[in-house]
Order: C-alpha cells, then structure tokens, then sequence
C-alpha cells in the first residue's frame, strides 16, 4: 500500500501550530452615514483594546498575529491556551465595556466569531490565511447569528458570539470556561455560500424577543394552530435531534426568526 501524502504531493508539509482566531464585525454598519462610519470605525480597534485589558488579556492584544482591520470590523490570531478566558471574561467585559461607551453616536453593536485551527505565521504578508481563517468569517457571517443580533434589543444585548465546534469542545467541554448551559447549538449557514457547519452561539446579556418561546417552534398565547401545509421560507435550518451537549434548538430556524438563549 502506498503510504505516502495525499494529494499527489511526494513531500509531507509540517502541520501550522494552532492559533486562536477572534474576529469582529459592526451590527447593521452598511446602514450607517458616511459621518457615523467616520466615528465608528476607529472605535472598534479601542474597545478591543480596552476590554481585553479589563479581562486581564492586554497580552492577547499586545501579542496578536496577523491583525487586519476590514473598516467595520477586526480579525487577529492569538495564543489559543488563552481562549476560555476570551470566552469568559472577555465577551462579558466587551458587552459591558460597549453598554458604557458615550463617544458613538448610536449604540455599537459587535458580532464575534471565535475558532481554533492550524494557521502559519513566517513573517510574512500571507501569514494567517488558511481554512480556519475562512470559516472564522464565514461563522461571522451566519445566518443564525444576524437573526438572533436582529431580534435582541439593541439597547440591551451588545454581543453575539459564535464558537466553531472546535472552540467548543477545547475551551467549554473540556470544563475551563462557562458551563455548556450557556451556549446553544444550531447549524450555521450563510445565505449565498456553500458552507454549514455546527456551532454555538452565546450572548453575554440576552434581551427582548430572545426570551419569546416561539422561537424554540412553540406556538405563543396568541399564535393561530398551525395550518396542515404552512408555507415555508426560501430557506430554513432543520435542527437534528442529536445533540448530547448544551443547548438543543428542537424547532426550525427561519430567516424572519431567532434563537432563544437559555442561560
């Protein structure tokens, strides 16, 4: 049997050392003017900054690799041993720190992906792309994520993060960061692309319509029955029953609705 590298290569390549990956995007920017994206925009980079510091992580912001700012948002990589301690207490001192803030002229609003994989950084332009990094993004860019920042009040709930499934089991399964009661599963999509992967998805300060039972595919009080052929959306997650961890979403994600955050 032929042993060697797939591909067709006849070389075997070092796997990257893994890295965490912390990516941020402003909520509902592409609605803002000109002038407010003039004042958001350099806010961001100085409540990452503040609120690592506030967590105890000015390390994680000192040490960063491969930074890019993408005007309504950041992404860098990090030493991943320190992400239980991004996931708590960072994302609660960053929805504190943005509840606080008084220098935007609207309330800021962060989705927050987080993920662990195998990215190289040589010192060079390059350094950090891989395919962690893409599906960092593209976990940003869920579906269920936007539905879920959409119907939380936004004078309220400031943070959305997501976890890929790796950032799960290393960071919260394994029992070094918030109990797995606080996350919930869904299957993350994003409209337009070929992508779908499990994820979790977790809010420092629920709000709003997030504590509506509807959104677990409950009727409410004042909800009509069910017709026996309901029209359904262009698109739908179904959520498989087969989770035997955290939080189960046993109903169906549509576009027009959200997630209920069970803490």
């Amino acid at each position: 049997m032929n042993g060697g590298p797939a591909h067709g290569s006849n070389q075997s390549i070092l796997i990257p050392d893994y890295r965490g990956i912390l990516a941020v995007d402003a909520e509902g920017f592409t609605e803002l003017s000109s002038v407010e994206h003039e004042v958001v925009v350099p806010l961001i980079q100085g409540i990452l900054k503040s609120s690592l510091e506030r967590a105890g992580l000015a390390k994680v912001w000192k040490d960063r690799e491969f930074p890019q700012g993408r005007g309504d948002g950041y992404v860098f990589g990090f030493n991943p041993s320190k992400m239980p301690l991004v996931i708590d207490p960072w994302l609660r001192e960053l929805q504190n720190v943005l509840s606080e803030d008084t220098a935007s002229p609207i309330p800021i609003r962060l989705r927050v992906s987080l993920h662990i994989g195998p990215l190289p950084v040589n010192g060079v332009e390059h350094d950090g792309n891989g395919t962690p990094r893409n599906d960092t993004h593209r976990l940003l860019n869920a579906d269920q994520l936007k539905t879920i920042m959409a119907a939380a009040s936004p004078h309220v709930t400031r943070v959305a993060a997501i976890l890929s499934d790796r950032c799960y089991e290393d960071a919260v399964l394994s029992g070094r960061t918030l109990h797995p009661d606080h996350f919930i599963s869904v299957s993350a999509t994003v409209r337009g692309k070929s992508f779908q992967q499990q994820a979790w998805i977790h809010l420092p300060a629920p709000s709003g319509n997030l504590f509506d039972r509807c959104f677990f595919g409950e009727p409410g009080p004042s909800d009509p029955p069910p017709s026996s052929a309901p029209d359904k959306p262009s698109w739908q997650v179904q959520e498989i029953n087969k989770v035997t961890r955290g939080n189960l979403n046993t109903g169906i994600i549509h576009g027009d609705q959200a997630i209920t955050y069970r803490g």
